[in-house]
């Protein structure tokens, strides 16, 4: 499918009297445009085999990283990685120019105006957003929300872009995406095309879809990246204490990535996470849930804002904030229905 079928008349802001170069000069850029200054198109090609791919994923990658591609020597690696520097800025930056920056980027719609509220506005891009709970309180229903809801133009809440879906527990269902694209007005099939889908089976074959999801994102825009969910297959691959150190290494390589690609293009990034009881002695006494995310303190360090769900009655589910740099510890109601995540209806439980 081509990119133009995720495009509205509203796309890259042309209503605002934006110019659609301005937005190409903020978007990613291409590798290509390295080639030149002793770097040939031999080794832009190198590079492209082992996963990078556009000038961001260069600077942001130590030398030595990079002098692992085959065919990339160490005074090449300095060459590359210096010519990187000169486009990409790596440098301090003063904090009203960064809040400048920040003030630009979207918020995809939740489908849920009172959890969009708790969120400041949704789930914001650039950066992780992490979804744990009990099975049956809704992360895969907000994950294949927010598969249609990317794809619409900005002023309706969305990201004008296509959405990437890594499932790992067999739970992605196309039918749940055609409901909510009725909902929005959306043509069920565009829609369907829009969203590239994959399984992963194991944990190394969860880490390489990346490098195809970076290829993908170069060659086309995306708005949303999702992992659903990121530790499960961790947790049959890697059994016992034994083997504890080599996958939070393992899965510290992986969050690294996710936020790589968040800065690359942009994108939103969503992984939703299982939850294990606590039995550490008197926690539990005190914490009427006594319930905590996997992944340890890297995956803790790693997402930007992390949401708990829970279950409540019939329908409705509670988002809480459990940690986010700038939202205040907080929660909210929502519910799911057949179209996807939404306000409960007051006015029908009334009746």
């Amino acid at each position: 499918m081509t990119q133009t079928e995720v495009e509205h008349p509203t796309a890259y802001g042309q209503p605002d009297g934006q110019d659609v170069d301005d937005e190409e000069l903020s978007g990613p850029l291409l590798i290509e445009q390295l080639e030149g200054n002793g770097i040939t198109i031999g080794d832009i090609k190198k590079l492209k085999a082992d996963g990078y791919h556009t000038i961001e994923s260069i600077a942001y990658t130590p030398k030595r990283i990079l002098m692992n591609t085959k065919g990339i020597s160490e005074a090449k690696a300095e060459k590359i990685s210096n010519e990187a520097a000169k486009v990409v800025p790596l440098g301090f930056t003063t904090a009203s120019e960064f809040h400048s920056r920040r003030s630009e980027l979207i918020c995809l719609t939740t489908g849920s105006k009172q959890l969009d509220t708790l969120l400041g506005g949704g789930i914001e891009t650039g950066s992780i957003t992490e979804v744990f709970g009990e099975f049956r309180t809704g992360k895969s229903q907000l994950c294949h929300t927010l598969a249609v809801t990317c794809q619409l133009p900005i002023d309706m809440g969305g990201g004008e872009g296509k959405c990437l879906y890594i499932d790992t527990e067999g739970t992605f269902r196309p039918n749940r995406l055609v409901s909510i694209a009725e909902r929005y007005g959306l043509n069920a099939n565009d829609c369907l095309d829009n969203v590239a889908y994959a399984r992963a089976y194991n944990a190394e074959h969860q880490f390489q879809l990346l490098s195809l999801a970076a290829q993908m994102m170069a060659e086309s825009r995306f708005s949303l990246l999702i992992v659903d969910s990121i530790m499960s297959l961790y947790r049959t691959d890697y059994s016992g204490r034994g083997e504890l150190s080599a996958r939070q290494t393992h899965v510290a390589k992986f969050m690294r990535t996710l936020q790589r690609l968040a800065d690359e293009f942009g994108i939103a990034v969503v992984i939703t996470n299982q939850v294990v009881a606590q039995v550490d002695g008197m926690s539990s006494m005190y914490n009427p849930d006594p319930k905590k995310p996997i992944g340890g303190n890297i995956i803790a360090h790693s997402s930007t804002t992390r949401l708990s769900f829970k279950k409540g009655r019939a329908e409705t589910r509670i988002c809480k904030i459990y940690d986010s740099p700038c939202l205040p510890e907080s929660e909210c109601v929502f519910a799911i229905y057949e179209d996807g995540i939404g306000d409960p209806r007051v006015e029908e439980d009334k009746e």
